[in-house]
């Protein structure tokens, strides 16, 4: 497993890198990232659902579709954001890429608990949802981690004007969520910084994997990304097709 830290906080740039990595076979990687504000839709839902898009142009949030199912989900610099990338495995719809995010939290004293719809759950409260999309050969499962969001900017972005407009795409399922750094507030009396927990987390899972590598994306990966972010991630004609 060979584990690769983004240095870039655009969300196109990042959805374009998971792509540009799935389709590299015979390789498997631990993408980690964060994003500046952003709304991040599933493959099969509509903007006109899910987001208030008056908000998002208001707040300069950006849209952007995935690849992968499920609902849609809010980023910012308090999140961080995982992908696991992989050749097939023999159960690839199970929550068993989970695995090792549990395993991490826990060994960082967060006891996290996997639900029934492939998400965390601490002190009944969502702190991070995943996706998954499986594809000749190759899988990847994605979350992000709740670490210290906006909650009231999540909140409002993800709250259209009108739901139910377009009812064949796939609609989210609201849950109550929760920032880990205020549990460890509750907890501790005090937390890391983003940045430094985030540095944690990378340092830990990494140990847990046995990380044959760690690094950032080579200039010659960049350009080949960015020409894959530029011809589909920025476009309207993929985020807005629903």
């Amino acid at each position: 497993m060979n584990i690769v830290l983004s240095q870039s906080t655009s969300p196109s740039f990042n959805l374009a890198a998971e792509e540009h990595l799935f389709s590299k076979t015979g390789e498997d990687f631990l993408l980690l990232y964060v994003n500046e504000p952003s709304v991040i839709i599933g493959s099969n839902q509509a903007v006109l659902n899910e987001v208030d898009q008056d908000f998002c142009i208001e707040h300069n949030i950006r849209i952007v579709r995935r690849l992968s199912g499920g609902g849609a989900v809010y980023h910012d610099t308090g999140n961080l954001n995982y992908s696991f990338i992989q050749g097939k495995t023999g159960e690839p719809l199970s929550a068993r890429f989970l695995d090792p995010v549990v395993e991490t939290l826990r060994a960082l004293d967060i006891p996290v608990e996997i639900r029934k719809r492939k998400d965390l759950w601490l002190e009944g409260c969502k702190i991070s949802g995943t996706a998954s999309h499986l594809s000749k050969g190759r899988e990847v499962h994605h979350g992000t981690l709740l670490y210290d969001a906006d909650l009231q900017m999540l909140s409002k972005a993800l709250n259209p004007a009108k739901r139910d407009l377009i009812g064949k795409a796939t609609a989210s399922a609201p849950s109550p969520v929760k920032n880990i750094r205020s549990y460890l507030k509750e907890i501790q009396g005090s937390s890391p910084e983003p940045e430094q927990f985030f540095r944690q987390f990378a340092r830990q899972i990494g140990l847990l994997l046995g990380a044959e590598h760690t690094g950032t994306f080579s200039d010659k990966e960049k350009e080949m990304i960015e020409e894959l972010q530029r011809d589909k991630y920025v476009q309207r004609s993929w985020n807005y097709r629903m």
